[in-house]
Formats: C-alpha cells, structure tokens, sequence
C-alpha cells in the first residue's frame, strides 16, 4: 500500500496516498500552488527541497513544467573542465530528476484528474496501475505525464521491420527505439538445424517474434509481471502464439535449446526507477547469471547470443578482459561476433557529456558455445 500524506489546504487537513514508481520518499515540505506562480519562483522552491502541489489549470501545469525542465537543464549542465565521468553524470541526473519531480498533481479515486482542462487519463492509468482502489493519490507531474505517454506509444506501437509489424511497449517496458540490436538478431546465420530458442529477459517480446518470423519455435522468459504481460500482447497481436510460448522465469526455463539469445542491461551500474532495469545491471548480475547458466542449457552442438553493447567498457565500468574472462570461466568459447554501429540521435549529439563515449559505442552479437 502506498503510504499516506498530509497537507493543509484552504484551513483543513487533506490526505492523499503518495504514488512513486521510482520510490522516491513522501515529500516532508508541501505547498499548494496554482496559475499565479511563476516559473522563477517554482524552480527556487523546488530547488530549496519544497513539493508544489499544482492545483491550476492542466495546460498551464504542463507548460510550466517544459519551463523547469529548460532551467534544470541549464543548472544540472556539465560547465568548462567538469570531469565528464559517467558517475558525475549519473549524480547530475539524479539530481535533476529528483527536483522536477517535486511538482506535483492530484489524482481521484478513479484516476480521475481534479484540475481545469485536464484530459482523461484514467485509461492510461490503469493501464499502467491496474484497478484504482479508490483513494486519492499525489504523485509527480512527471511521472504522469510519462504513463500517458508510455499510452499512447502502446496504442501507436513501434514498426519493427524483422518482425512484420509494430512491438506495443507498455508502462515500465524497455522499448525497442533502437533498431540496431534487432536487426543482428534477424541477420545472424543461425546453427545448423535450429527449431528452437529461448528468449532470456524478452522484456517486450520483439526479439521472440524476430526468431519466431526466422521460423523457430520460442520460449520467452521473464521475470516482470509488466514485461510477461506486455510480450504476450505483443505475440498475440503478431499472430505468433503458436510459435512463441511466454513464462515467467528467472532467466532460463527448463530444458535446452540449440539456441539461447540474451539481450541483458548494457550499463553495470544502479538503476533509479523500475524502467531503467532494461538499461541498468547492478554489478552485471544478470550478464553473469545468463553466462553462468548458459551451458546447462545448450543442446549440443548449440549456441549462445549474447547481444551486447561496448558502451560500459568506454565509460570504464566494465572492461573487455572482464567480459572475457567470465565467458571463460562460465565453461564457454567465442565462436564469433557480429557488430554494428548505432544510428540513434545520442551518438551524434556532441551536446552529450557521455558524446565521446558514444561515439565510439558498437553493439555486437556474441557467438558462444560450451568449451
């Protein structure tokens, strides 16, 4: 159960359950604000640790918060001779999302949005929380406007050429924006004689479908109760039940296959939000885990893929001998790998304080096999 909060408002005592997909405590400061604030004030409060309650109208809420985020931008930016680490960065984000997410908006019992020409967005709501169980909520502004989006990206779906149509994420679900990674899954020559795979962390489930169009029979795991449900629409909407079966797992399922694919987080370090577990590894936990599994579960003769990008290395957080050398001691060999250079807007954007790594970034599909 979400936690309480209280504020005074108009002489009374208001209570609402906080709401925080990344966790984020109850705010100890709350002020209620509406249209005669400005966006100078705002972002001193914030930036002084107070939570604004909006209480204006919708359309202005939505523009003063395009105007904070301008001003975090420019707070939270990198200046001449700052060390460009990837630590750094990660503090600068967390900072600035930390204080845009002290402006806040009340939610009904039923999602209901209670301010001057709010759009409905109850059906994104419950999308993403299930059934309302009738409180009032508060929750960032932020966090709202990134279920409604996460809606209408569901609605819309993301055309993905290997698989014959679009992947529809859902809330909390990574989307497959960069195409690179999926292409070296519907490209590389599959072993000799492959009629099944598994698709460990299938997460939206388009790599599933990419193998199912390759003509494999598929066993997708996960372990999210979002990214289960999400993949299964997916294969439902695809017409691909019958080559795709989706369980919950804690990476494999039982069994072996003479092909085990894994596309895991990409960056060992700790995620913020529940979203960021598809970007994030913790310690490369789950890199290790699918290494260290992958031989109990080869047929023999098969091969693991293990799509992954150099990023980390670039950024000193993990190095190429260490990748190596937990292949090696997994019991496994490199066969091959596959690479190929990302297109997305971040590798050419010099404005990025992660630019010169990026720059260098390639993503790979790994070959490996048991020893």
């Amino acid at each position: 159960m979400n936690p309480l909060i209280e504020w005074p408002e108009n002489g009374q005592t208001r209570r609402a359950r906080w709401r925080s997909e990344a966790g984020l405590a109850p705010p100890q400061l709350l002020e209620v604000v509406d249209d005669s604030l400005t966006a100078d004030a705002a972002f001193a409060a914030l930036r002084d640790g107070c939570a604004l309650l909006w209480r204006g109208d919708w359309m202005n809420g939505r523009r003063l918060i395009q105007e904070l985020t301008r001003r975090a931008d420019r707070h939270f930016a990198f200046k001449a001779g700052d060390e460009r680490s990837f630590a750094a960065h990660r503090q600068r984000q967390g900072q600035r999302a930390a204080l845009l997410a002290r402006l806040l908006v009340p939610l009904g019992p039923d999602y209901k949005l209670p301010l001057r020409r709010a759009q409905d967005v109850r059906p994104a709501c419950r999308e993403a929380w299930g059934k309302p169980d009738g409180s009032n909520s508060v929750l960032a502004l932020r966090e709202l406007l990134a279920v409604i989006s996460a809606h209408e990206w569901r609605k819309k779906g993301v055309p993905v050429a290997a698989v014959g149509g679009s992947i529809h994420p859902h809330y909390g679900v990574f989307s497959p924006v960069r195409g690179e990674y999926v292409d070296l899954v519907a490209q590389a020559p599959l072993p000799p004689g492959c009629d099944l795979a598994f698709d460990i962390g299938t997460g939206s489930g388009v790599l599933a479908a990419v193998l199912a169009r390759r003509g494999l029979n598929v066993v997708a795991t996960d372990m999210a109760p979002r990214a289960l449900v999400c993949a299964t629409e997916n294969i439902e909407r695809l017409g691909l039940t019958e080559k795709v079966s989706v369980v919950e797992a804690d990476l494999f399922p039982d069994g072996r296959a003479p092909l085990v694919v894994c596309n895991p987080p990409w960056l060992p370090a700790q995620p913020s939000s529940p979203v960021e577990y598809a970007v994030y590894d913790p310690d490369s936990h789950m890199l290790r885990g699918f290494l260290d599994g992958l031989p109990a579960h080869l047929a023999p003769g098969g091969e693991g893929w293990l799509i992954m990008s150099d990023l980390a290395e670039h950024l000193g957080l993990r190095s190429r001998e260490d990748l190596l050398h937990w292949i090696d001691q997994a019991g496994l060999c490199v066969l091959g790998r596959i690479d190929t250079r990302p297109t997305h807007g971040k590798a050419q954007d010099r404005s990025d304080p992660l630019h010169a790594a990026r720059a260098r970034e390639i993503t790979s599909l790994w070959r490996l096999a048991a020893q």
